[in-house]
């Protein structure tokens, strides 16, 4: 069955939302998100207790060959939370949580909510400085490490050991069960710690902190965004419930890391809200995922959009229809693959949304339109897209001094109202909250959260992403902050000057990182040696895949550099005068980016 694209009119936009407001519940869902506030008695945890309670013996989580129901996955995150106060963990407390993907990072993360403390999802790519950094932000009262990312923790051996050598606690893997002698065995000290549901020491709220999860900035190392029961249970609630429609007899995989929000707000939220099952993978695999989802039974999946776009790269196979996955969620599907995922893959239901891990306001496409990322009510009270000089790099002001609200079919800054419904949880660092607000945007005293993108408004309340503005770029899923990958880069002794920025790269997503830098000195440039130091301080994902060297850089009259010509000109050979070079991910090292080289990587024929 090939899928015909859904456009979006009037008249097919109001059958669609009076046909949404008929269904079972929706109108009672809607009702409560609206009304939801900060102060409402009431947790996420609530859930999981009400699920274990009515049906302990349902499937709440599928990870590889294993099993887990509501009633265990409870008394789990019991004992982790029984254990956790015994330690002095309390509320408000943060407990840094480094581990990939696996059933004991529920229990502890859900250890960590029962109490009201904090998770500070670690992201397991982050060694030296950034982990060090993150591990600053989080302040923890205890440190869960998972086998798997020992190696990590090792890069930051001098700081554990100066401030966190009596906080370690230990979780085995498969096939790695040698705890190191500085660490406690976690699952070992649980045992014999009750199951029964904890009391924390107060009153839990939908405005009581349950995650920081970090973020690139354009301040340079990462930032630790505040989730709250507030955001988890709206984007569960919307997203799973009332978008995705999960219920007790879903499954809904997820391959993509739980410290990233999609998977732990959206798709653990989502599971929470609606008692469907989470089918979870340690890390996402293209030839893999059908057969995952056909394993698991699965019958919705989330997503971001890079990894749809690796999935229509693989071969065609029987699996790619044989699975019962009827709909998915995400964000950044491109809409130029959206219709050819779709129809390739049987998917009848693509709902792409839109929403930041620190921002207050969230799109889905709720009512299945295609090529857009969705729709939220209120335009122009409780979000607006404004005007933008992208060559200033700041909104547009007329002469009352205020912002104006574009039309549809005009591109634009969006932006979203702070107030007491949607309030801004923002950061642990006060100074980068404050640079996310814009203030007196349509009269005095009001108060705007920037989104920092530049979107596309569409026809009643929608809107399509156009592009990220600032220092941040995105890369296979993650925000890379270009200030951080050039004070990595600075180190290097030969360098002067470098300036790392985004380019396009045709039939990716997002856009790849690329350097410009200037040497010291004239003379040979140990280039593989650059490429060396900038794999072993970067996550894979920031490390720039192409190099050029040039003379000078320019800058302007309040010394920024001045990036929109570099990347206009990209890695492009025919137009770029300066030596060019390639540093493939799976590559030894740099190589000469020639006309052939290129040709290879606008082809997709070269891992970036």
């Amino acid at each position: 069955m090939a899928f015909k694209e859904q456009k979006i009119t009037t008249g097919s936009y109001l059958f669609r939302f009076l046909k949404f407001l008929a269904r079972p519940g929706a109108i009672g869902h809607l009702r409560s998100l609206l009304s939801s506030r900060p102060d409402d008695e009431m947790s996420m945890m609530d859930f999981l207790e009400k699920h274990a309670s009515e049906r302990p013996d349902a499937i709440a989580v599928k990870f590889e060959d294993q099993q887990i129901s509501w009633g265990e996955l409870n008394a789990k995150a019991n004992q982790m939370a029984h254990y956790f106060r015994a330690r002095g963990v309390k509320y408000g407390d943060r407990v840094a949580l480094n581990l990939e993907n696996r059933p004991e990072l529920l229990f502890a993360v859900s250890g960590c909510l029962k109490l009201g403390a904090i998770a500070g999802m670690v992201n397991t790519g982050q060694t030296n400085e950034a982990l060090a950094h993150s591990l600053k932000l989080i302040d923890p009262s205890l440190i869960v490490v998972g086998s798997e990312c020992l190696g990590n923790m090792e890069s930051v051996s001098d700081v554990i050991e100066a401030h966190h050598s009596d906080k370690l606690l230990y979780i085995a893997d498969a096939g790695h069960d040698s705890r190191p002698d500085n660490y406690l065995d976690l699952m070992a000290a649980i045992a014999d710690q009750p199951v029964n549901n904890i009391v924390p020491d107060q009153v839990l709220t939908l405005g009581t902190p349950t995650y920081y999860i970090f973020t690139s900035g354009t301040t340079g190392l990462p930032k630790a965004s505040i989730t709250t029961n507030m955001k988890i249970f709206r984007a569960g609630t919307q997203f799973g419930v009332n978008v995705m429609q999960l219920g007790p007899k879903d499954t809904y995989y997820c391959a993509l890391p739980l410290y990233h929000s999609n998977a732990l707000v959206v798709g653990f939220g989502s599971c929470l809200c609606g008692g469907a099952t989470l089918a979870l993978r340690r890390k996402f695999s293209a030839s893999q995922f059908w057969e995952d989802c056909i394993k698991f039974e699965a019958t919705a999946a989330i997503y971001i959009g890079e990894l749809l776009r690796y999935l229509l790269a693989q071969p065609e196979r029987e699996s790619d229809t044989a699975h019962n996955v009827t709909r998915v969620l995400g964000n950044g599907l491109r809409p130029d693959i959206w219709m050819q995922f779709k129809n390739r893959f049987g998917i009848a239901r693509i709902h792409e949304f839109y929403g930041a891990s620190e921002g207050n306001t969230g799109f889905v496409n709720i009512f299945n339109f295609d090529k857009t990322v969705g729709w939220s009510p209120d335009y122009g009270k409780a979000w607006s897209v404004i005007d933008y000089d992208v060559d200033g790099d700041e909104p547009i002001r007329g002469d009352d001094s205020f912002m104006k609200n574009l039309s549809p079919g005009e591109t634009g800054l969006l932006i979203m109202r702070i107030n007491d419904q949607n309030p801004f949880d923002g950061y642990t660092d006060a100074q980068a909250s404050e640079k996310k607000i814009l203030r007196d945007v349509f009269e005095k005293g009001d108060a705007w959260f920037n989104s920092g993108d530049l979107v596309v408004l569409q026809k009643h309340g929608h809107i399509q992403f156009g592009d990220r503005i600032g220092d941040t770029f995105r890369w296979q899923g993650e925000n890379v902050a270009t200030t951080e990958v050039e004070s990595v880069i600075m180190n290097w002794p030969e360098i002067e000057d470098a300036v790392v920025y985004g380019v396009t790269v045709p039939g990716r997503d997002g856009r790849c990182g690329m350097l410009y830098m200037t040497q010291k000195e004239e003379g040979n440039l140990d280039l593989n040696g650059l490429a060396a130091h900038m794999r072993e301080n970067l996550p894979a994902y920031a490390v720039p895949r192409f190099i050029r060297i040039g003379q000078k850089v320019d800058v302007t009259g309040t010394f920024k550099f001045q990036k929109s010509k570099l990347k206009n000109a990209a890695y492009k050979v025919d137009e770029v005068e300066d030596p060019l070079y390639l540093l493939a991910r799976d590559a030894d090292g740099v190589e000469p980016l020639t006309g052939d080289a290129q040709a290879k990587v606008d082809n997709g024929d070269v891992r970036l």
